[in-house]
């Protein structure tokens, strides 16, 4: 009698331990889809997405990266703009996320490859908003990913101010053919 008790016990506990785990692995699926979902939803960033075509994503669908080959994103600031560090950073964050929503969307897999090669990112100079959209023209042309930020005026830029343009995630060879005459910030 006293062994049917404890193979009771025994069941019962390892079912509550199932249980646990089965709901914690649940609520962690579920907060993981809801957590894509948020962001892939569009927000009020200031990106520039007037430009980005079905063509354009289709086209970004198409580039890979090689087995060992490195990624990364560049960040491109507008020089001519003198903005503080801080609005810097923060231009610079919004084309990362920028870059980033748009490259789940249209080639997780080369976004994969980034992430796993150490999602480098390099902040460049950029002397004007004529050179940074030429560069931008230039990105698109190779396939990659440029997402331009336009400043939302409320601090110490005029509204509508094309302040940084991220290009990549992508394979570093071909960013580097676009950007590589370029100084670091």
């Amino acid at each position: 009698m006293s062994g049917t008790i404890s193979s009771y016990v025994a069941l019962g506990i390892s079912c509550a331990i199932i249980g646990y785990h089965l709901g914690s692995g649940w609520s962690l699926l579920q907060y993981n889809r809801d957590a894509k979902r948020r962001l892939l939803e569009d927000s009020e960033d200031e990106e520039d997405d007037e430009d980005l075509t079905d063509k354009d994503r289709e086209n970004m669908n198409k580039l890979r990266a090689g087995l060992m080959e490195d990624c990364k994103l560049v960040l491109l600031v507008r020089m001519d703009l003198k903005m503080d560090k801080g609005k810097i950073a923060a231009q610079c964050g919004h084309a990362t996320l920028a870059c980033y929503k748009t490259m789940m969307q249209t080639n997780p897999a080369l976004l994969k490859s980034w992430e796993r090669s150490g999602q480098a990112k390099v902040a460049l100079k950029c002397p004007t908003e004529e050179d940074m959209l030429a560069l931008e023209k230039k990105a698109k042309s190779l396939n990659l990913c440029a997402r331009s930020i336009l400043d939302a005026g409320r601090t110490q830029i005029a509204a509508g101010s094309r302040t940084v343009l991220g290009i990549g995630p992508g394979p570093t060879k071909l960013i580097d053919q676009v950007t590589g005459h370029l100084k670091l910030l």
